[in-house]
């Protein structure tokens, strides 16, 4: 029974984030159907998530096998879910129990300390629970003392990002009513501060009119889409026909594989999404019911889409130029060494349509475009420093997109293999 309980229950990520859930609405006395239903969306949403991976890695892998064989270099496409899920097979209890431990942290600073923010963007709390259970492997740390030091680290980051961002998020706002909760808090950080030095925030990017054209940008999936069949097509252009009908289509137009495959990409990440929004959807309020009963006085640390409406222009422009930042960086890269970084048009998108929007609180539309390019080079650079620590564990073929995990990571392993570990 033992042996059933460690192993099977305890030691199925699934499993043990959907007994938090359960926990958490007993607590808060909801009715024998409302429990029963979270439950079992929350080990669903883990599921479903599992399942995308799937479907994204074998995308992933095609894409990487033509960029090999078309440029002789290792092409990465930065992707927290796919990582994340990629990685639950070996760190997926560890995962979710500092994730569930990192979230009683959260709330015990919040509680004790000045920086009085509930992180509330599930996801990110879970990557960032993936994040430092990989980094603290691979830098030497194993089993309670994972969990341990993990779910500090994790209780940290929940409070200590949504301060950094908090002044300049009033800006934006006009308000003090919440924080943004997102880990790409450094990208947007250094946003602002470049936006203020090269800009003039009295010329706001909201100034201005962006054609309808480009509006298709704001639905993610056709986004994806569009993105990824270009990055395809191109990537098979050079690996040729040849190869490509003849080691992975199948004898399929390598044009029509191409198209299907980048699709596949985009349907992995909305399967992976889905699973997310469900598993969040359910976790979120069980936590966020208890936290409201021990931490009075507390701002919701929400996600970054959150301060979207605030200047609409600047979240194409910032997305854009992040974007264009990421497309220099890929051929800069192998040129000092690293490993070449595809942009992704998931973290371009959303880190830098929001550091286009810090860049416009303090430096409008100049500091909107130069704040979201020094986001694109940050999530371009950082990821790659990462991979030279993360191939370590054996998951080369992508890496955490957003700047906050690549920060966390570099500077946890180094400062594990600083003190003596392996």
């Amino acid at each position: 029974m033992l042996d059933v309980i460690m192993n099977d229950i305890l030691g199925t990520p699934a499993i043990l984030v959907g007994l938090f859930a359960f926990v958490g609405l007993l607590i808060q006395k909801k009715s024998a159907s409302t429990v029963l239903s979270g439950t079992l969306k929350t080990i669903m949403g883990f599921v479903i998530l599992g399942a995308g991976a799937t479907v994204l890695i074998g995308s992933l892998n095609h894409f990487s096998n033509m960029f090999d064989h078309a440029f002789n270099v290792q092409g990465v496409i930065p992707n927290n879910e796919a990582i994340v899920a990629a990685a639950q097979t070996n760190f997926g209890t560890s995962t979710a129990m500092i994730m569930v431990f990192g979230m009683i942290m959260n709330i015990l600073f919040a509680r004790f300390t000045p920086l009085k923010y509930i992180f509330l963007t599930g996801h990110h709390t879970l990557f960032m629970a993936c994040l430092i259970a990989a980094s603290l492997s691979v830098g030497g740390m194993n089993g309670f003392p994972l969990i341990i030091v993990g779910s500090i680290l994790l209780g940290i980051c929940m409070v200590v990002f949504p301060a950094i961002l908090q002044p300049t998020v009033r800006q934006i706002t006009g308000s003090d009513d919440f924080a943004v909760g997102h880990f790409g808090s450094i990208g947007y950080y250094v946003s602002a501060k470049i936006g203020k030095i090269f800009g003039n925030k009295a010329k706001s990017t909201e100034d201005i009119n962006v054609p309808k054209s480009l509006g298709f940008l704001r639905d993610t999936s056709v986004a994806v889409s569009l993105t990824m069949s270009l990055f395809f097509i191109i990537v098979a252009l050079f690996a040729g026909q040849t190869y490509i009908e003849g080691q992975l289509s199948g004898g399929s137009n390598f044009i029509v594989f191409a198209i299907i495959q980048a699709i596949t990409f985009a349907a992995g990440v909305y399967i992976i999404l889905a699973g997310v929004r469900m598993l969040i959807a359910e976790i979120i309020p069980a936590f966020k019911g208890i936290a409201d009963k021990l931490v009075p006085n507390t701002k919701p640390a929400l996600d970054c889409p959150t301060i979207f409406p605030f200047a609409p222009n600047a979240v194409i422009i910032g997305f854009l130029f992040s974007f264009v930042a990421g497309l220099v960086s890929m051929f800069i890269l192998p040129l000092i060494g690293l490993k070449v970084i595809v942009p992704g048009l998931v973290p371009h998108f959303f880190t830098g349509a929001a550091a286009g929007i810090f860049g416009n609180a303090t430096g409008g539309r100049v500091g909107s475009m130069v704040g979201a390019f020094a986001n694109g080079l940050i999530i371009s650079f950082i990821p790659a420093i990462l991979l030279i620590f993360m191939g370590d564990i054996g998951y080369e073929g992508t890496t955490f997109g957003d700047s906050d995990f690549g920060i966390v990571g570099i500077i946890i392993i180094n400062v594990l293999k600083l003190f003596g570990a392996v």
